[in-house]
């Protein structure tokens, strides 16, 4: 299931790769795609939405869903 979030927060190459860690570490099979300019993570995954979120949000990012 493709899930999409506004992220923000993300400034540099580390929070991309802190994002897209805690997500694989929910999931480790999920495709994360990270749009730092948009503040945009797109993420394949079969865990629910809301779990996915929680683990952003977690790490210290706002997270939405557009």
């Amino acid at each position: 299931m493709q899930h999409q979030f506004e992220v923000q927060g993300m400034t540099c190459g580390h929070c991309e790769r802190a994002v897209a860690a805690v997500i694989q570490e929910l999931d480790p099979q999920a495709s994360v795609r990270i749009d730092r300019a948009h503040n945009r993570v797109e993420v394949d995954s079969a865990q629910p939405a809301d779990a996915l979120a929680a683990a952003i949000a977690q790490e210290g990012y706002t997270v939405t869903q557009p």
